[in-house]
C-alpha cells in the first residue's frame, strides 16, 4: 500500500519548488490533493498532470496570506474528498533582502505575512478539520537560516521562518493528546528558483554550495521524501520537531 493511501491533502506553494515535487511525490502515494498557489498557470498544469496519472487534485489560486484562502482550502478538501489528514504549509518568500536597518516596515510586514501569518492562518483552518478525523499531520516549511545559522541581509526572512519553528511546537503541545502530529522542516539550500534567485550566479553558488557538508544544493525531490516521512505513519511518534534537512550545513565548518 501506498504510504498517504486514502489521505487527503493541502499544499500550499504548490505551483514550483518544493511544493511541486512534494505535490507530485504525495500523488504517486496516493493521496486525494488540494493544491494551493498565486500562479494559475503553472497550478493548472500540475493538476492536469496529477490527473492524468489517474491520481486526484483540485487547485485553489490565491494567496496564503488571505484568510479566505486558507478556509477555502479546508473547505475544498471536506467538499471534494471528504475530509483532511494532512496539510503542507510550504508557500514562502524571501522578502525585503538587505542590511537589516534598511528594510522597509512594508517588506518587513509582508515577508512574515506570507511566511508566518501564512501557516497560523492555514492551521487555524486545518486543525479543526483534522479533528474530526481523530488525526492528522501539519507540517511548515522553516529553513536552516535563523536557526542554526545567521545570513547577513535575510533579517526578515529568518525571523518569519524561525517564528514557524515556535508555532510548530505550541501546536504540537496543545494538540498532541488529540491525535494532531505538528512538525517543521528545515532545508538547506535547494535548487528551486527562489533558491536560484539568491545562487544566482557561478560565484553565489558555489559559496551557498559550500556552506554544506555534502558540498552541494538539494533537489526539491529529496526534500519532498523527508516531508512524505512527515505527512506518514512512519512518523508517528514524530511530534513538535525541527527536522533539518540541510545538507549538514548546520555542522559543516570547512
Amino acid at each position: 500500500m501506498n504510504a498517504l493511501s486514502g489521505r487527503v491533502a493541502i499544499i500550499t506553494g504548490a505551483s514550483s519548488g518544493i511544493g511541486y515535487a512534494t505535490a507530485r511525490l504525495f500523488a504517486r502515494e496516493g493521496a486525494r490533493l488540494v493544491l494551493v498557489a498565486r500562479r494559475k498557470p503553472e497550478l493548472e498544469t500540475l493538476v492536469a498532470e496529477i490527473k492524468a496519472a489517474d491520481a486526484h487534485a483540485a487547485a485553489l489560486v490565491g494567496d496564503v496570506a488571505d484568510e479566505h484562502c486558507a478556509k477555502t482550502a479546508v473547505e475544498m478538501a471536506v467538499n471534494l474528498f471528504g475530509g483532511l489528514d494532512v496539510a503542507f504549509n510550504n508557500a514562502g518568500t524571501l522578502g525585503e533582502m538587505g542590511p537589516t536597518p534598511d528594510i522597509s516596515v512594508a517588506g518587513w510586514t509582508d515577508t512574515l505575512a506570507t511566511n508566518l501569518t501564512s501557516a497560523f492562518l492555514g492551521a487555524k483552518y486545518q486543525i479543526p478539520a483534522m479533528l474530526v478525523r481523530g488525526r492528522g499531520s501539519v507540517m511548515f516549511t522553516s529553513t536552516f537560516v535563523g536557526y542554526t545559522a545567521g545570513l547577513p541581509h535575510m533579517a526578515a526572512y529568518a525571523a518569519s521562518k524561525a517564528g514557524l519553528i515556535g508555532l510548530t511546537q505550541v501546536l504540537a503541545a496543545e494538540f498532541g493528546t488529540k491525535g494532531i502530529r505538528v512538525n517543521a522542516i528545515l532545508p538547506g539550500g535547494t535548487d528551486t528558483p527562489m533558491g536560484r534567485s539568491v545562487a544566482n550566479t557561478a560565484e553565489a553558488k558555489a559559496f551557498v554550495e559550500s556552506l554544506h557538508a555534502l558540498k552541494r544544493q538539494a533537489t526539491p525531490d529529496e526534500i519532498a521524501h523527508s516531508v512524505l516521512y512527515l505527512a506518514s505513519d512512519a512518523s508517528s511518534f514524530t511530534t513538535g520537531t525541527s527536522l533539518l534537512v540541510d545538507g549538514g550545513a548546520s555542522i559543516n565548518r570547512m
